[in-house]
């Protein structure tokens, strides 16, 4: 598995950023948000229980990791028109602000180490990848668990300093300074 300090592989994916189908589609790879944070997260299927939950809350702090200079990419294995169907049929998801991702031949997600053996699927996986490409940030759950966006948010903040970040480290409050 791809872990931290190491390069994020190179992509070239179809994502879905609107609900037209005249406009849906759009190219995505690793020079789309060159120069920015990355935060790339996956999920296993779309059309399911747990996934839905986390795309939508992901959405809903979205301005706040662009107000980082971070661009967000939502990733599953499933194609480009699933993606469509599943954005344009369920309430909570028709209007997100970020691309759903397709990696339909599993290339990044056999890449990074995360292709489920066992479902065949992305694992729930998140990455925080620097402005230079570098992963700098892991956080894998089981498949039947939600993650937290708020924790990766946080994270970014803590990262964004360049400083020493105690544990539970909230934006705005002092680093850690070594005597």
């Amino acid at each position: 598995m791809i872990g931290i300090g190491q390069k994020f592989p190179s992509f070239a994916l179809t994502g879905v950023v609107s609900n037209d189908i005249k406009t849906a589609f759009q190219p995505f790879d690793n020079n789309t948000a060159a120069g920015k944070w990355q935060i790339v997260f996956f999920w296993p299927k779309d059309f399911t229980f747990v996934c839905p939950t986390e795309i939508a809350a992901f959405g809903k702090i979205n301005k706040e990791f662009a107000a980082r200079d971070a661009q967000l990419y939502g990733v599953s294995t499933d194609s480009e028109f699933v993606h469509l169907a599943w954005r344009s049929s369920k309430d909570e998801l028709k209007d997100l602000s970020f691309p759903m991702l397709s990696d339909i031949k599993r290339e990044l997600t056999t890449s990074l180490g995360i292709l489920d053996a066992d479902a065949g699927v992305a694992q729930r996986a998140t990455y925080i990848v620097d402005p230079q490409g570098i992963v700098r940030f892991v956080y894998i759950t089981d498949l039947s668990v939600g993650r937290s966006p708020q924790e990766v948010l946080r994270v970014l903040d803590a990262l964004q300093t360049d400083e020493l970040c105690p544990c539970n480290w909230q934006k705005g409050e002092d680093t850690l300074k070594v005597a």
